[in-house]
């Protein structure tokens, strides 16, 4: 739909018409300067000035033009779209992960090959963002320090695309757990009690950063922050040893996973603490954080308003411009013209 966002403007149409009326006329000055060659000057300057007056309707025309494309273009003309409502219900989601040097342990299998740990949790987290169409999603990442990687969006597509290019290090090697809960609080206390929800995933225990995660667990507790721990790593893992890979042992590479604190940090904040063993309960407790209730928001709808100011614009000062060009061009042909005349008498 096409509208004019200050029609009011247009009352400055007759303008010109009203300066031309009403505005005295500037008298002009005797010469106060006399030259021997004035008589010739003022012979080109009569016919020269003939020459011009007798094009002002041509040139009129265009300026009149010019003034009203003006005047439209300050009355602000604008393309306004269809109406694109928003959800009206779903929740605000953080996703806290784990990018520390400890997610590339090789611990989780599939079709029988060992895969890193942050590979099948980028696999299944995508997947999770992807089925959150009424859900508002934002992503922190973790390792010595905790970044805000994306902000609370209705965009999932590029939160995906953010968690898909997080690569292993960028954060430090070690894990801040309590920082990246203290970091969630910050962008999440603007929220609506009802709205404050972190799914925090890690493989290891805090060993970095500000803040202790059950301090930052009691934090959470007061600014209405509920948090779903997840701790994610297999129990055994088979490792060859050896030249040729003919000896192996059994570890566990789960071994630094702090899990009470994890417990203790969903039972503080009336969340839930899982335990991912392998990839297929990584994605069973994703389903079950689908099972969340969906809280009601207030429904938004939004025009996309897409300004045309410029192209009247742009058309006054082509026209202007070539307007001045004519003048130019008729006063040196006049010109030219006259003094030619001049030399054959």
């Amino acid at each position: 739909m096409f509208e004019f966002s200050w029609p009011w403007v247009f009352f400055v149409l007759p303008l010109p018409l009203a300066v031309y009326l009403f505005v005295p006329s500037v008298k002009r000055q005797a010469a106060a300067l006399k030259v021997p060659f004035f008589s010739r000057v003022r012979t080109l300057y009569k016919h020269s000035s003939h020459s011009v007056r007798g094009g002002t309707i041509i040139t009129a025309l265009p300026l009149l033009v010019c003034w009203l494309l003006l005047v439209c273009a300050g009355a602000r003309p604008q393309w306004i779209g269809d109406a694109v409502t928003l959800p009206t219900s779903g929740r605000d989601l953080l996703l806290a992960v784990d990018i520390s040097g400890s997610m590339e342990t090789p611990d989780m299998v599939v079709e029988d090959q060992q895969i890193p740990r942050i590979s099948v949790v980028k696999y299944v987290v995508t997947d999770f963002i992807d089925r959150r169409e009424s859900d508002r999603i934002g992503l922190v990442l973790f390792g010595s320090q905790a970044y805000l990687q994306s902000p609370l969006t209705f965009d999932r597509p590029t939160v995906s695309q953010l968690l898909d290019e997080a690569q292993l290090g960028f954060a430090g090697e070690q894990t801040a757990i309590g920082d990246a809960i203290g970091l969630a609080i910050k962008r999440l206390k603007e929220r609506p009690d009802s709205h404050r929800v972190l799914v925090l995933l890690t493989d290891g225990a805090n060993t970095s950063g500000e803040v202790m995660p059950r301090q930052a667990a009691d934090l959470a507790k007061q600014a209405g922050v509920k948090i779903y721990t997840i701790g994610v790593g297999a129990n055994k893992m088979v490792q060859r040893m050896g030249i040729f890979g003919g000896m192996s042992r059994t570890v566990n590479p789960s071994s630094e996973l702090d899990e009470d604190t994890l417990k203790y940090i969903a039972d503080t904040t009336g969340g839930t603490y899982f335990r991912a063993h392998d990839p297929q309960e990584l994605q069973q407790i994703y389903y079950l954080l689908d099972q969340l209730e969906p809280i009601e928001q207030a429904g938004e709808t939004l025009r996309p308003i897409r300004a045309l100011y410029y192209w009247p614009l742009a058309i006054a000062l082509v026209l202007s411009m070539l307007v001045a060009v004519f003048r130019l061009i008729k006063i040196g042909t006049v010109a030219r013209v006259t003094l030619s005349g001049e030399a054959k008498t």
